[in-house]
């Protein structure tokens, strides 16, 4: 697969310290066009209507696609808090512009965990607010041994149940995020590229680690000492007919803390290119 077929983007969570317009023109700087904004990076979060329309008008500017607001979480413990916090951040981002609103599922306890039955009731809850605001649900199973929707296969399944409940939708209300940490740390070995909406790209280089002990802090950005696979994840991913977006997502503080974050993210783009071509 080409390199130039490779598209990009930045989540905030690649530089959690800068504001909304210093993210969108970092990516500007980088030749990228698309950004992730988010409601869990303190002061910088995507908090009120009104930043969400100055963030809309900013990436129109700049000719940036906003693609999510990330994220909803819990979002399969369904409840009148959830309900409102689903519809707020719905509404902003609609109001930003963005394809969709990721939903990522409760980390817990075993005994705490929601069951299958009640990802299909929170998605199927979720069906009006999406319609309603235009809407994606990018559906990001999180790979974690206490995650609760930990396999691209089951929220698939989920999916399934909550369209037939639905009804029929055009586009389609929900579509999976492959984040490349939680898929190795699942363990799942189908990708199902044709129903991906969105990949986050992060790596581990830790040779300490074990993939059940990864925790979100030992993300950091792709690079040669990758453990995860990245580049083969995306080969495969481009092969089976991905054609959207990679978006950057590295959590450790070694990335937040970084005084050249361009210059950081160029060295792992060109190393995901190269492996790539």
């Amino acid at each position: 697969m080409p390199s130039r077929s490779l598209h990009f983007a930045l989540n905030h969570m690649v530089c959690p310290r800068y504001s909304i317009e210093q993210l969108m023109r970092l990516a500007v700087e980088l030749g990228i066009d698309a950004v992730e904004l988010r409601n869990d990076v303190g002061d910088n979060s995507l908090a009120t209507l009104e930043q969400a329309v100055a963030a809309g008008e900013l990436a129109r500017e700049l000719g940036l696609s906003v693609l999510s607001v990330n994220a909803l979480y819990p979002f399969n413990v369904w409840d009148k808090e959830r309900a409102v916090q689903a519809e707020h951040l719905a509404e902003r981002a609609a109001a930003a512009g963005a394809r969709g609103l990721v939903l990522c599922p409760l980390v817990a306890a075993p005994d705490e965990a929601p069951t299958a039955t009640d990802v299909v009731k929170a998605l199927v809850e979720l069906g009006a607010t999406l319609d309603r605001h235009g809407l994606v649900g990018f559906v990001e199973p999180l790979g974690f041994p206490d995650s609760s929707l930990r396999l691209k296969a089951d929220a698939l399944a989920a999916i399934d149940e909550a369209v037939a409940i639905l009804g029929p939708s055009e586009p389609a209300r929900f579509s999976l995020v492959h984040d490349t940490f939680h898929h190795r740390g699942a363990g799942e070995a189908a990708l199902f590229a044709a129903r991906t909406g969105l990949v986050h790209l992060s790596g581990v280089e830790d040779p300490t680690l074990t993939f059940d002990a990864m925790l979100d802090g030992n993300r950091v950005l792709v690079g040669e000492g990758d453990r995860l696979d990245n580049v083969e994840q995306v080969r495969r991913l481009l092969a089976d007919g991905y054609r959207g977006y990679l978006s950057f997502e590295p959590f450790a503080e070694s990335v937040h803390a970084l005084q050249d974050p361009a210059d950081a993210l160029a060295r792992s783009i060109d190393v995901i290119r190269d492996g790539v071509a």
